[in-house]
């Protein structure tokens, strides 16, 4: 097994910088997720990480060797595609296989590790078949059982889940987490989506525009963004947004819109620094907006959509000339059109920079 380090890693093509200036450091055993929109130069890193894309500036270390120069054979790497990337013509024993014949794995080794590789996935039964005879999941877990028999120091993912069904997505990413933790290797994976990002990585890698946004484990992701980006892109629903204006009065600090005023806790009023009566931007979970609420800091609120998802109700407000979204008991009787005063729990509210969208809290 191997760590993996990234130092100022960049990649530009032609005059377009796709990756500027990645460091990062992957511990041995480390399942780390990159995630991000798009476009963001999630897939570009990893392909870098191969050696299926040359970097355009930095370092890339695999274990203590530095593998810029060197192909993707001689980095002792395996990547799992979102294509599958399966031999048609050749039965899932033999696709397992293929990489070793051509090391020249001697005959009796191949077999131990394809069988090996096919009881850890569950694929004994059906190796005899040839892709066009499985399912997606299937295909999928072939191509995994592909990337381990060959005993790589790193394994690397791209989007691997994204042609499976929503609910053979939730299956086989289960299937590749416990797969990490049997296995007890290096594996970095590449997704867009943030449930599989929550779910899965012991850390996430959120991208935006080449750039690293924040490196943390997934609940710090979520509790404590590192700025309105990260706020926006993790969670599900997504976080609320709302202009507001932060002003001191005597000891007390509030973040005022055009129909509420929140008082921050004295406990987070250092956070905020030299920014007291200066523009931000208030940030608020779902879970974290308070229904039928009173007080000077209630929020006057139209329901415009309900989504009922079985053990609860999301609710989608306009407000304050934005839009909420709160979560509501499932059997709560509410209808689009209802005018429902709402609350913020200020313990759990965030606060960004309204320039830069850096968080204050």
């Amino acid at each position: 097994m191997a760590s993996v380090r990234l130092q100022s890693v960049s990649k530009r093509f032609g005059e377009t910088v796709v990756v500027d200036g990645v460091t990062l450091e992957i511990a041995d055993r480390e399942f780390v997720v990159l995630v991000g929109p798009s476009g963001c130069g999630k897939s570009t890193t990893l392909r870098m990480i191969a050696g299926l894309e040359t970097t355009s500036g930095g370092d890339i270390f695999i274990g203590e060797r530095r593998v810029n120069e060197l192909g993707p054979k001689d980095r002792d790497v395996a990547m799992v595609f979102q294509n599958y990337a399966l031999y048609p013509h050749m039965n899932v024993y033999d696709n397992m296989a293929f990489g070793l014949r051509m090391r020249s794995v001697p005959k009796a080794q191949i077999d131990e590790r394809v069988k090996e590789a096919a009881e850890i996935l569950g694929l004994g039964p059906l190796l005899k078949r040839k892709p066009k005879e499985l399912s997606g999941g299937q295909r999928q877990r072939a191509a995994l059982g592909r990337a381990i028999v060959r005993h790589p120091a790193v394994f690397l993912m791209d989007e691997p889940l994204s042609n499976l069904d929503a609910k053979l997505r939730v299956q086989t990413r289960g299937e590749i987490v416990k797969l990490q933790q049997r296995v007890a290797t290096t594996m970095i994976y590449v997704t867009h989506d943030q449930v599989e990002a929550m779910t899965m990585g012991h850390r996430i890698v959120v991208m935006k525009d080449g750039v690293v946004q924040q490196v943390a484990p997934p609940q710090d992701v979520y509790d404590l963004p590192a700025n309105q980006f990260v706020a926006g892109f993790i969670g599900s629903p997504t976080m609320s947004f709302l202009p507001c204006r932060l002003e001191a009065e005597g000891d007390a600090l509030f973040a005022r819109g055009p129909s509420f005023s929140l008082r921050i806790p004295d406990a987070r009023k250092a956070a905020v620094g030299n920014a007291m009566n200066g523009e931000a931007t208030l940030g608020v979970r779902p879970e974290d907006v308070v229904l039928h609420a009173n007080g000077a800091g209630a929020i006057s609120a139209v329901v415009d959509v309900v989504e009922p998802l079985g053990s609860e109700q999301v609710l989608y407000f306009t407000a304050v000339g934005a839009q909420l979204t709160a979560r509501a008991p499932a059997h709560a009787t509410i209808a689009a059109g209802d005018m429902i005063p709402l609350g913020i729990n200020p313990d759990r509210m965030h606060l960004f920079d309204a320039t830069t969208g850096v968080a204050y809290f």
